[in-house]
């Protein structure tokens, strides 16, 4: 099981990117969950098998069309698991 934080940035909000990082998350079975930060960036954790997990991050350095990612910041999530995957609204901190 691999558990990873992400901040992605970019120009990465106002593009659809939570929506399509749940749809992504759903079709490799992910879980976990993506929200917009208030600095213009995303940040998201994704938990599932090793593999599937790089895979998504692979498609995170993508991101949907119109996204255009500059950054993928991937560290270890000590937090908890879970058991789908979330968009979360803009964090207000």
């Amino acid at each position: 099981m691999k558990k990873v934080h992400v901040i992605v940035s970019g120009q990465v909000q106002g593009v659809g990117f939570r929506t399509w990082a749940a749809e992504e998350a759903d079709a490799l079975q992910v879980t976990g969950w993506v929200r917009n930060l208030r600095d213009a960036t995303v940040e998201a954790v994704f938990c599932g098998e090793d593999a599937t997990v790089d895979k998504m991050l692979r498609r995170v350095e993508s991101g949907p069309l119109g996204a255009r990612v500059e950054q993928v910041l991937a560290t270890d999530w000590k937090g908890a698991s879970f058991s789908d995957f979330t968009v979360l609204p803009t964090c207000s901190a």
